[in-house]
């Protein structure tokens, strides 16, 4: 009876810890549910610059949302596995960019509804990302790549993103939010382009096709032209305009020889309440010169002229002379031999070097600004004011609020201009010479301002134009002249915005060729879009553009770089003075010999010839320890970064054992003494 009763017992225990074990496990399963669950709607975002937060920009946005909109997010998922290291590259940003989205809609409380779409061959799917105008980029006979955005309204409206490009990392949370700004704004913008230069392109329409009958290859547009056309209505405006309207924004861009009558009418413009940016160069390379006219000996001119209405916007910007910066400065190719040498003129704007106005929406985000030969903007008064003051007049109308001007970009406090006598100096940049004209100086030098105020009228009394008049005769006409008036003071307030540098906005610096198409190179083409946009009063985009970058500055290395380049500068000079010398000496010697027809095996030239190919291998040798010795520093603190990433969770996991561990040893004495007692 014991017996039965003792297994009977057994028996029991088994149920009962089969039973304990599936209960902990369907506790296990529902905690991880339940976890799961909050997980989706509670995020905690660790990152330094706080990637996965939305900005307030875009929370505004999507609180102003009075319609439910769909977001297709379309990722070839499955085809991405198939494809090269450049395509499989695109899975982390996909999930950074599907984590983002879900932020999106959890924040927009019902209004926003993500759909996740992985676009198979042959499928219903492939053939709407091909009709709304997605990229495919084909990986195999069948496989098509794609990532791209499609946001729909209710009402049929429908914005897309064409592709993710890793270029736009940084603007990805902006060019989302903008997708969807638009999508419920219907009015578009218009953007008025006036240049000297041929930024929209040689030619378009008719006259491209009879470019390409003739054989020639008509140029295209400025790839920030396409870049504002996706996003705004962009019309040209002629150089030789009596008015400007249908505009929101015009952008006058290196204005050279203007007629009066175009002066006149930008300066209307802007006393109307239009918005205007106006971008001028002391020297700009895109401006190529005309190679016949220097031929006939006129000298080029690559220089900006809107001189009388920058002085009524109380700025001027002196010919002839641009920005240099040491601490900013960048290599460039130069020369015939295409060497990267430092130029006093090509500077990197950087947020560490203070060079953006942080309390301005337009550079407040902005990580890297690149310019070339930038030119500097100086304050000046009031000229109407001094004129009235000096004529002794009596302002019978209360007094005007005062002009605002707000520095955007500037230079360190080593900053200073360098004023060249020639353009040719600058054509054919010598920075050697340069550099020696350069001398640091004690305050920030900018080269952009904002300009507000209620401003008066360049031309007060008005300009004469030439109209053609009828004569007696019909088949004759005359000009005359006459005169035309206009405002002579802003009734509100205006706003200018004014950059001293033409080529930061070129094909050169603002982007680079890459394996899709032409990407973003730093934030030039960001700060003319950021200008649109504040003169827009589009303050929620403004506030999520640029908000940081996935690329992390590594500031440490870079300095271990500049200083050990400045420690071995010398001495990689001298080595490659000995390398040039040596050389040049071998094809003297071979020269000679075939001068003198000279037997080379056996003689004493074949002796010398060794003689210097081993005094050149050894410069090259000593050259090579040089460069090895600059990377050893840098790889150390490599392998001491990683070490530390390796060593750092173990350490933490051990830390918490020990201290755990400590903590039940005392509890457990504490316990068995109080037993005792």
């Amino acid at each position: 009876m014991a017996e039965k009763q003792r297994i009977s017992n057994g028996v029991n225990r088994t149920i009962r810890a089969i039973i304990g074990a599936v209960l902990v496990l369907v506790i296990a399963f529902s905690a991880i549910s339940v976890c799961q669950n909050i997980g989706s709607s509670v995020r905690l975002d660790v990152t330094d610059q706080k990637l996965y937060t939305l900005s307030k920009g875009t929370k505004a946005i999507l609180a102003k949302l009075n319609q439910p909109i769909t977001l297709n997010l379309y990722y070839a998922k499955t085809a991405s596995l198939k494809g090269p290291d450049q395509i499989r590259y695109f899975n982390n940003y996909y999930e950074f960019v599907r984590a983002l989205l879900e932020q999106y809609a959890a924040e927009a409380k019902g209004m926003v509804d993500l759909q996740l779409i992985d676009p198979r061959p042959y499928s219903e799917d492939e053939v709407q990302a091909l009709r709304h105008g997605l990229k495919r980029f084909s990986i195999t006979q069948e496989e098509n790549f794609f990532f791209g955005l499609v946001v729909q309204t209710q009402f049929g409206v429908e914005k897309v993103i064409q592709f993710f490009s890793p270029d736009r990392q940084e603007f990805v949370e902006y060019d989302i939010s903008y997708l969807i700004d638009t999508a419920i704004t219907r009015q578009k913008t218009k953007v008025g382009i006036m240049s000297s230069l041929p930024v929209m392109g040689d030619a378009t329409g008719y006259m491209a096709q009879m470019m390409r009958m003739q054989g020639q290859q008509p140029k295209g547009s400025w790839t920030i032209v396409e870049q504002l056309r996706s996003k705004y209505e962009v019309n040209e405006i002629a150089t030789d305009v009596n008015d400007i309207n249908d505009v929101d924004i015009l952008v006058v861009i290196h204005p050279k020889k203007l007629p009066e009558q175009t002066q006149f009418a930008i300066d209307q413009f802007v006393l109307k309440g239009g918005r205007t940016i106006v971008c001028v160069d002391p020297h700009c390379i895109a401006d190529t010169p005309d190679r016949r006219q220097m031929q006939m000996g006129v000298p080029p001119s690559q220089s900006s002229d809107l001189d009388t209405l920058l002085k009524t916007w109380g700025l001027e910007m002196p010919q002839n002379t641009f920005v240099g910066d040491r601490s900013l400065m960048l290599a460039a190719p130069i020369g015939q031999d295409r060497r990267p040498q430092n130029v006093i003129g090509f500077l990197e704007l950087r947020p560490e070097a203070k060079s953006f106005n942080r309390n301005n929406a337009i550079t407040a985000y902005l990580n890297q600004v690149r310019v070339l030969f930038a030119g500097v903007l100086r304050e000046v008064g009031d000229a109407e004011v001094q004129d009235e003051q000096a004529k002794g007049k009596e302002q019978t109308q209360p007094s005007r609020p005062e002009i605002e001007r707000t520095p955007l970009i500037v230079t360190t406090n080593a900053g200073n201009t360098v004023k060249v006598t020639s353009p040719y100096e600058l054509m054919m940049p010598d920075p050697s010479k340069l550099m020696d004209k350069f001398m640091d100086g004690t305050e920030p030098v900018p080269m952009g301002y904002l300009v507000t105020g209620r401003f008066k009228s360049a031309f007060p009394d008005g300009i004469e134009i030439e109209v053609e008049s009828e004569t007696e005769d019909p088949n004759e006409t005359k000009k005359i002249k006459k005169q035309i008036k206009g405002l002579t003071e802003a009734q509100e307030d205006c706003a200018v915005i004014v950059f001293a540098d033409v080529d930061f906005i070129s094909d050169m610096l603002a982007y680079q060729e890459s394996f899709f198409a032409k990407m973003i190179v730093g934030d030039n083409s960001a700060l003319l879009l950021n200008a649109i946009e504040d003169l827009t009063g589009s303050s929620d985009l403004i506030s999520i553009r640029s908000r940081g970058t996935f690329r992390r500055p590594f500031t440490v290395v870079d300095e271990i770089e500049k200083k050990a380049d400045e420690e071995s500068r010398v001495e990689v000079q001298k080595l490659n003075i000995e390398i040039a010398g040596f050389t040049s000496e071998l094809q003297k010697i071979l020269a000679s010999a075939k001068e003198e027809k000279a037997e080379v095996v056996g003689s004493s030239i074949l002796q010398k010839q060794q003689d210097i190919e081993l005094k050149k291998r050894e410069a090259q040798r000593q050259l090579r320890q040089v460069k090895a010795k600059r990377r050893e520093r840098i790889e150390h603190l490599g392998n001491a970064l990683r070490n530390f990433n390796m060593l750092a969770a173990p350490t933490v996991i051990l830390v918490i054992a020990v201290v755990l561990g400590v903590r039940r040893s005392v509890r457990k004495r504490h316990y068995i003494s109080h037993a005792s007692d």
